[in-house]
């Protein structure tokens, strides 16, 4: 019997021509879908979705997701992890599987603040309830934990004015209470320190920031070390519909290689501009755990080596605070942005009395984010939007 000759639009979908196998790169290949084919019945009904040993839906992953997703577990010290469209989207993920009605959480308050506002506007309608407490002050926080208390969350430093907590006994405390312990590892970007060995039982982590690293892709990431627990998690994560795009994916893949050379030059770039804005007269505090006298310094100092390229600096509550925002109008190479880690400077003007219940500042504080430009040239953006803001010669 003849052979019919299908129609070309059928041809061009079912064409029987399959590259050889053995092509290999050094990128991981872009795999794309929504449909996953499978060979039979029998396939499809004993494919898990659960399981890494096969493939059923895109939303469940590619082998490009499975990549990140295992490169990723091995960056945090973990076993497992989850991939979703953002940090902040990593956060919820946590609270939304792990939280019931009548439960209550524990967040600093100086955690990243659409944590809190998640908690406050979201969850609450849930009937989840939370407590903030002050992560520097230990008496605080065994005053925070409470007999619905089921997951603490911590952060280190805290957002924006960096405070760098003593993170083991944060956890150990909370793990005594028997609460699980979720830390947003953004900062420490699993190089800083180990999430895990300070008793987080979950690593949240903004891959938009370090791993990414070009300030071009939103994703974020939750790793385990825990099976049940990361079992707990990925149910959710299938209900909520949360996928990851197979070019973002590719990109972050891609910046990888390159996340702990980033990372020490823009720690070394960092520490090298705050030193210089010490000796600035116009400045009442540079916040930077890696520098004596930041809040928290001495935690640092106990648990790394290594900093992330971000700080902050408060003005003397004398500049006024005009002044202080005509400095940041003034610079030229850093950016006016939010977000950090990426290839340019960025800086933001933050007023800490929104921000803080007890701010320890009255003056305006700006957030550096370091990039990769030359940090002589950093240091001479900020000399010369200080003397446009006539605070080169101090608060005269």
């Amino acid at each position: 019997m003849d052979e019919i000759k299908p129609d070309p639009a059928t041809a061009l979908i079912h064409h029987p021509y399959q590259p050889p196998g053995g092509f290999v790169a050094p990128q991981v290949p872009v795999h794309k879908a929504s449909t996953v084919i499978f060979p039979n019945v029998a396939a499809l009904r004993a494919r898990d979705w659960k399981s890494k040993a096969g493939y059923t839906y895109g939303l469940h992953g590619t082998p490009t997701a499975y990549v990140l997703e295992e490169r990723i577990a091995t960056l945090e010290g973990g076993l497992q992890s989850q991939l979703v469209p953002s940090g902040l989207a990593a956060i919820a993920l946590v609270d939304l599987a792990l939280l019931k009605s009548g439960d209550e959480m524990l967040i600093p308050e100086n955690a990243y603040g659409p944590n809190r506002e998640l908690a406050r506007q979201e969850l609450a309608r849930f009937g989840i309830a939370h407590r903030v407490y002050d992560p520097m002050d230990l008496a605080s926080f065994e005053a925070a934990l409470g007999p619905a208390t089921r997951l603490v969350w911590l952060e280190a430093p805290g957002s924006v004015t960096m405070e760098f907590p003593d993170l083991r006994a944060l956890a150990a405390r909370a793990r005594a209470h028997g609460a699980l312990v979720a830390l947003d590892n953004t900062w420490g970007a699993g190089i800083a320190f180990d999430a895990f060995a300070v008793g987080a039982d979950i690593s949240v982590h903004a891959l938009t920031k370090y791993p990414s690293g070009g300030g071009d892709v939103l994703m974020g990431a939750v790793t385990t070390r825990d099976d049940a627990l990361h079992l707990r998690l990925k149910g959710s994560h299938m209900r909520m519909g949360w996928g990851v795009g197979a070019n973002d994916v590719e990109t972050v893949l891609r910046s990888l290689a390159t996340l702990p050379l980033r990372y020490a030059a823009q720690d070394a770039a960092g520490r090298a501009l705050a030193r210089w804005w010490q000796a600035q007269a116009c400045i009442a505090q540079v916040l930077h755990p890696a520098l004596p006298g930041s809040p928290g310094h001495e935690h640092w100092k106990a648990l790394c080596t290594r900093a992330a390229g971000l700080f902050s600096v408060v003005f003397d509550e004398r500049v006024p605070h005009e002044r202080a925002i005509a400095f940041v109008d003034a610079l030229r190479l850093f950016k006016l942005g939010y977000s950090w880690a990426g290839p340019v400077s960025l800086a933001v003007p933050y007023d800490l009395s929104l921000m803080r219940p007890r701010p320890a500042w009255k003056g305006l504080l700006v957030r550096f984010s370091i990039g990769l430009e030359a940090v002589d040239d950093l240091i001479a953006d900020c000399a010369q939007a200080l003397r446009a803001a006539g605070l080169d010669s101090g608060l005269a």
